[in-house]
């Protein structure tokens, strides 16, 4: 297993080697946590390791080897989970300190059927706390960094699954995306990221931020591997009322149906705004795929400059619904003195004494457990669900967003010569810099501009880099601050994303698609 690089190393490379008897389970997974050991001190992608959970995973799969039985693909990967989906009786914080003491009671479904595989889980991975940001910055635990350039931002909110696929540190991972959250960290990191068609994976057992929007998604370093995990997590669930069983099509594409297909290029998606390493990279990625026989069409989706405003309605709104349950009794507390003391004064007061304590229980807990990107939008989205505006602005926004979702609809619609996949930028700019946009909250909310829309209208959308891991070209960084012997290297070329955005429940097509570029441009 030494001489194994494991920035490189795949689901299907895992399973192939294991097959062949040349490491166990457990020497892999020891492997991992030895580099995690090394890396993650830099990084951050790890708020806590689930060693003991990894290390039982691993020795039944390594019983199940010796005894010669048949083994899913699945079986041994070392994944890490983002810390807002439940593994039982772990660490569940969702970054955040009202539930630093949490530790989770079930199973989430996705959970389940990774444990029916025979997966291992490394541990529970950095986000921007309850899956509110755009950088990785807003973490109640520290700042997650890119892996190309420890000052820049990985992206948010999976910053810390797709910084540990993209250092190595896991072969993949499960992220959640709301408006992106997959995506956008998938684009900056360089590395694959799939959001899957909303319904199509339950969302039992994730934490909710908001429901209309989440989605629970692979991360994972090729687009073979993001279709592995998808395949082993969707299907309908009857704890999750939004999943459903849908029969897509079955049959991948071959060489000779990219030759038929046609990719819609959106004209509000590509702007003389644009970042021009971006921009490049993404026009490299569209002459690849000509190349392959595809056809392109321009198309419009001119609900597009609604996307932003409708999400920032929507998203707060039910994210304030969701919050509300979190009064730093009920799951964790986050002044234990502060909350007993007033708990034990209950019981000697008269009953508008103890209602005065309770209260200021709740504000104290709730003040300080909650980061001001999460207050900032409790506050605006109980605002636009009050009396008086909620018409104004939340019913509104519904409104719009079902414009959005009829635009893609046409876009699509065969009938009148539509096209059949849709070819967008995953961001408007490579990775940018700690720090850089952390006071200026429009500035950060305009980094997911390009992936919101297609969370607003439930459609499966995967980001995959305009070249491999192994194009980046690496250079020494004497000036980092954060350089150490163990530190990854500062790239001298960012990472840029390319999404392609399918049909509703169409995941086969745009993963095919992905399958044949990457095919294309290692050779």
């Amino acid at each position: 297993m030494a001489s194994m690089d494991l920035q490189s190393l795949t689901i299907k490379k895992f399973h192939n080697s294991l097959i062949k008897k040349e490491f166990s389970v457990a020497e892999a997974v020891g492997e991992f946590f030895d580099y995690i050991s090394e890396k993650n001190g830099d990084i951050n992608a790890y708020l806590h390791l689930t060693k003991n959970l990894a290390l039982s995973q691993a020795s039944v799969v390594d019983a199940d080897l010796a005894a010669g039985k048949e083994l899913n693909i699945l079986a041994g990967v070392p994944l890490a989970i983002k810390d807002n989906i439940l593994i039982e009786g772990e660490s569940t914080t969702a970054a955040s300190k009202i539930l630093q003491n949490y530790r989770a009671s079930y199973d989430a479904t996705v959970i389940k059927k990774l444990k029916s595989k025979k997966a291992v889980f490394l541990g529970k991975t950095n986000l921007d706390e309850f899956a509110m940001g755009s950088s990785g910055e807003n973490s109640a635990f520290g700042v997650t960094r890119n892996p190309h350039d420890l000052e820049r931002v990985p992206g948010g909110t999976s910053s810390g699954s797709v910084a540990a696929v993209a250092a190595g540190m896991a072969v993949a991972a499960l992220g959640s995306d709301t408006g992106g959250s997959i995506r956008q960290p998938a684009s900056f990191c360089g590395v694959v990221g799939l959001k899957p068609t909303y319904g199509s994976v339950s969302r039992y057992g994730l934490i909710a931020f908001a429901s209309s929007l989440d989605q629970i998604g692979p991360v994972a370093k090729t687009v073979e591997d993001a279709e592995i995990l998808f395949n082993a997590i969707k299907g309908k669930d009857s704890f999750d009322s939004t999943s459903v069983d849908v029969h897509p099509p079955t049959r991948g594409l071959k060489i000779e149906d990219i030759k038929k297909i046609t990719i819609g290029l959106p004209e509000e998606y590509f702007t003389e705004s644009l970042n021009k390493e971006v921009a490049d990279g993404v026009n490299k990625a569209i002459e690849n795929l000509k190349n392959l026989g595809v056809k392109f069409k321009k198309i419009n989706l001119p609900n597009t400059k609604h996307a932003l405003s409708c999400y920032y309605i929507i998203m707060p709104a039910e994210a304030s619904a969701n919050l509300a349950r979190y009064d730093g009794i009920r799951y964790a507390r986050t002044n234990t003195d502060y909350t007993q003391t007033n708990t034990d004064s209950l019981h000697k007061s008269a009953f508008s004494q103890r209602k005065s304590a309770l209260e200021d229980i709740y504000f104290k807990t709730r003040g300080g457990g909650f980061g001001k990107e999460v207050k900032r939008r409790i506050i605006l989205g109980t605002f636009v669900l009050s009396s008086g505006y909620y018409d104004a602005y939340y019913t509104k926004a519904q409104k719009v967003r079902r414009l959005i979702k009829e635009d893609f609809d046409r876009a699509f619609d065969q009938s009148v010569g539509g096209i059949d996949v849709i070819l967008a930028p995953t961001a408007p700019t490579p990775a940018f810099k700690i720090g850089e946009k952390v006071d200026d909250p429009l500035s950060m909310y305009l980094s997911d501009i390009f992936t919101i829309p297609v969370n607003l209208a439930g459609l499966p959308a995967i980001s995959i880099p305009t070249r491999t891991n192994t194009e980046y070209t690496q250079t020494n960084t004497e000036d980092s601050p954060h350089k150490s012997a163990s530190s990854p290297r500062k790239s001298a070329s960012l990472p840029v994303g390319f999404q392609l955005i399918g049909k509703h429940f169409h995941e086969i097509d745009i993963l095919e698609i992905g399958k044949q570029y990457e095919l294309a441009t290692s050779r």
